[in-house]
């Protein structure tokens, strides 16, 4: 056996960016209390969702990966507690911006980063105001709990996500996010659809799946607001629901997984023995 016990975390953030990393800090370190060694943060959590406006003054808030200010932070906490951490963070490049994400391996050592491959643009969501889509590829990474795949929020919504990082050989697939209520028609309740698609993921792949959220309502500069919901949520292999937060602010959530059992399972049930690749060139067109 090659059990792994796996934790997804959840909290409300301010424009205190100094207490959203101090929050980070506390409740990575509740998770590894509570035995956790694959630690959860949800996206962009330094600050509240900025992408509510569109204004060129954030694009101030965001830091190269290399020297980073505060990722240097989480990578001793990682070493310290010796789990490890995936890192959503605000990336500079250059001229343009990124919504990247750090792997943070048990010793400490940042294995490498992702940029957010998906950008969504609506009311409310307007990240191709400050994001330029990800130009490196997915990635998965050997860590010492696992191979571990992750994907950014609206990366969340493509199964090709998730098939590509199971077919690089991920074991757990992990998913921070920011979503909540639709500023143009807040009769849209999103929440089951958002964890209904992931755990399509998770079955389809064999292979469980973790996602974090933000909670609570944060307030644009032009009056517009989001109610981001929380739901965060552990998926088992087959898509069932082990363990789910509600709205909750702090929240911590988490399960045990013998990666050895579940490796012998995806063989056995056939779904990459049986894929038709070349069948698949309609996945390679916008339209046909």
């Amino acid at each position: 056996m090659r059990n792994v016990t796996v934790a997804t975390t959840q909290m409300a953030c301010s424009w205190d960016r100094a207490a959203n990393l101090d929050r980070a800090e506390a409740l990575v370190r509740a998770a590894a209390a509570q035995g956790a060694q694959v630690i959860l943060l949800q996206e962009l959590f330094e600050t509240p969702y900025f992408c509510i406006d569109q204004r060129h003054h954030h694009n101030a808030l965001a830091a190269p990966f290399d020297g980073h200010p505060w990722l240097g932070r989480f990578a001793a906490l990682a070493r310290e507690l010796q789990v490890v951490l995936p890192v959503s963070f605000f990336e500079q490049a250059g001229n343009t911006q990124f919504n990247s994400l750090a792997m943070i391996d048990a010793d400490g050592s940042v294995l490498g980063h992702y940029r957010k491959m998906h950008i969504p643009d609506g009311p409310g969501y307007s990240e191709k105001f400050y994001f330029a889509p990800g130009d490196l590829g997915f990635k998965v990474w050997d860590t010492r709990y696992g191979r571990l795949g992750v994907g950014i929020c609206w990366d969340q919504w493509f199964p090709e996500t998730a098939r590509s990082m199971a077919l690089m050989g991920a074991e757990l697939l992990l998913f921070p996010t920011a979503i909540g209520s639709e500023p143009h028609d807040p009769a849209i309740q999103s929440l089951r659809h958002w964890q209904n698609t992931q755990r399509g993921h998770a079955a389809a792949n064999v292979m469980p799946l973790l996602a974090s959220n933000r909670v609570g309502t944060e307030h644009g500069e032009a009056g517009t607001h989001i109610i981001f919901y929380g739901g965060s949520f552990i998926a088992g292999e087959d898509g069932e629901l082990r363990a789910e937060a509600g709205s909750e602010d702090g929240t911590i959530l988490t399960a045990t997984f013998d990666l050895d059992a579940l490796a012998a399972k995806r063989r056995a049930w056939g779904v990459f023995r049986d894929r038709r690749v070349e069948h698949y060139g309609t996945l390679l067109q916008y339209a046909v």
